[in-house]
C-alpha cells in the first residue's frame, strides 16, 4: 500500500514536470522522494528534448546531397551535389567489388532497369568505394557485367562518410529536387522492388 501511494505521488510529480515545462519547481509532500530524484527526472526530460532537437537538425541536413568531388569511369570530375535526373527521381547505390550482396543487388536491378526507366525514367548512380588500387578494376567489371548505370568512384570513401554510410550495400532514393527521401542498408533477394515503389510514390 505504501509503495502504491508513492507510485501515485511520483506520477503526479511527473505530470507536474511536463505541465511546467521542466522548471523543476515542485511542492514535495513525500519525504521519500528526494530533490535529487526530481532534478534527475528534470535533466532526463531536458536531455530527451535535446536529443530529439539535434536528431531533427541532423536529419534535416542529411536530406540534401553533400558536395564531394568524385570521378566517373572516364576520369571526369563529378560534384555529387549536382547529381540529378532532369527533375525525375534517382537512386544512389554504394557498392564494392568485394561486396557480394552489393553485386547481387546491382545484378538484380540490371534485369529490370530498362523496364524501370521506361516506366519512371529513374536513373541509378552506382558509387564504388573500392580503394585506389582496386578501383582500376571497376570499369572493366562494369562493362563485363553490362551495367547501364552511371558509375562513380569514391576510393577514399569521402562521399560514403558524408552520407553517414557505415555498411554496404547502402541505397538512397532521391527526389527530383535532389533531396534524399529514403535510405537503407543490406540486401535480400527481391529488396530492389522497394526502390521502384519509392520512385513510383514520388511520381504521383
Amino acid at each position: 500500500m505504501y509503495q502504491t501511494e508513492n507510485n501515485f505521488k511520483t506520477l503526479r510529480l511527473l505530470n507536474n514536470l511536463e505541465k511546467t515545462n521542466c522548471h523543476c519547481t515542485f511542492q514535495i509532500n513525500s519525504l521519500h522522494l528526494s530533490n535529487f530524484l526530481l532534478n534527475s527526472v528534470c535533466m532526463k526530460y531536458f536531455n530527451l528534448i535535446l536529443i530529439i532537437f539535434v536528431t531533427n537538425i541532423i536529419s534535416g541536413n542529411a536530406q540534401q546531397i553533400p558536395s564531394i568531388q568524385l570521378k566517373d569511369l572516364n576520369g571526369k570530375i563529378v560534384d555529387t551535389s549536382t547529381l540529378s535526373n532532369d527533375g525525375k527521381p534517382f537512386i544512389i547505390s554504394f557498392f564494392a567489388l568485394w561486396c557480394k550482396p552489393c553485386l547481387r543487388e546491382l545484378e538484380a536491378i540490371k534485369d529490370v532497369y530498362e523496364d524501370w526507366q521506361k516506366e519512371t525514367g529513374v536513373k541509378l548512380y552506382a558509387v564504388s568505394i573500392d580503394d585506389a588500387q582496386n578501383s582500376l578494376r571497376v570499369a572493366p567489371e562494369a562493362r563485363a557485367k553490362g551495367w547501364e548505370y552511371d558509375v562513380l568512384l569514391d576510393p577514399n570513401s569521402d562521399f560514403k562518410r558524408a552520407l553517414g554510410v557505415n555498411l554496404i550495400p547502402a541505397v538512397f532514393v532521391v527526389d527530383g529536387n535532389g533531396k534524399i527521401v529514403s535510405s537503407r542498408t543490406g540486401y535480400t533477394n527481391g529488396a530492389e522492388e522497394s526502390l521502384i515503389e519509392e520512385v513510383r510514390k514520388l511520381l504521383k
